[in-house]
Formats: structure tokens, C-alpha cells, sequence
């Protein structure tokens, strides 16, 4: 089964869902509506963070041993997006449609990177070495 695959890859779904409808609301100028989009992708997509920094990456590592490979890639772009995401929340509070349009992009581009690298490389590793993958779902899920 490729249960961790499936949940984490719908997370990205739902998290770029968000990502585009506060892109959209801050094109059409639509500023009180951009912030409570902005504010649910930051949110949701900080608690994927924490579901994959918490959970899936300490059993990934203690099962394979490898501490030092994709999971630290994988931090190290959780970090360069999170600064993004501060860059742009202080460009929506001073309503600055170029400036936040700007790292929106570059937020995008590390975004599709970095998922594909998850969905197409750790998910799969993690839905093969680790045992229980529906337990370890269900952890994420109550988190």
C-alpha cells in the first residue's frame, strides 16, 4: 500500500489549493480575503511541515538509518519556504501586491520542487521501509 504517499500527497493538493486562491484574491486587490487565504495555506502548510518533521522523518530515519539524506534536504527547503512565506505575509500586511506576487512565484517554484522530490522519491522510499503505514498516517492525522 502506499498509504503515507497518498495522505501527504493530498496535503500538497490541499496546501496549493490555498496557495493559488491567496494568489488570486491578491491579484484582484482583495486584500481582507487574501489574508485569510494566506493565513490558512501558512497554517496548513506549517502543520504539513510538522507532520512530515515530527513524525514521518524521525521513523523514516530510525528505520533506514540515513539521517543525513533526504530528510535533511527535505528540512533545509522546509526553511528556504518559510522564509518565503514570512517575506510574504509582511508584503500582504503592507499590501504590496508586487512585492508578495514576487515571492509567490519563488515560493511556487520551490514548491513544485520540492513536492515532486517528496511524492516521487521519500514518499515511496517511506511507504516501502517503513511497516505500518497506516498507523504512522493515523499519528500524522492526530497531530
Amino acid at each position: 500500500m502506499n498509504e503515507i504517499t497518498e495522505y501527504l500527497t493530498e496535503e500538497h493538493e490541499h496546501c496549493d489549493s490555498l496557495f493559488a486562491a491567496a494568489e488570486n484574491a491578491v491579484g484582484e486587490g482583495d486584500w481582507a480575503l487574501a489574508g485569510e487565504r494566506f493565513a490558512a495555506f501558512q497554517d496548513d502548510t506549517l502543520r504539513h511541515f510538522e507532520h512530515e518533521e515530527a513524525v514521518l522523518f524521525p521513523e523514516f530515519e530510525a528505520c533506514t538509518g540515513m539521517a543525513a539524506g533526504p530528510t535533511m534536504v527535505m528540512r533545509d527547503e522546509h526553511v528556504q519556504m518559510c522564509d518565503a512565506m514570512e517575506g510574504m505575509a509582511t508584503a500582504l500586511a503592507g499590501r504590496d501586491a508586487r512585492a508578495y506576487l514576487g515571492l509567490s512565484e519563488t515560493l511556487l517554484m520551490l514548491m513544485r520542487q520540492h513536492n515532486l522530490k517528496e511524492e516521487q522519491i521519500l514518499y515511496p522510499m517511506a511507504d516501502r521501509a517503513l511497516p505500518d503505514g497506516a498507523a504512522l498516517v493515523a499519528r500524522m492525522a492526530a497531530a
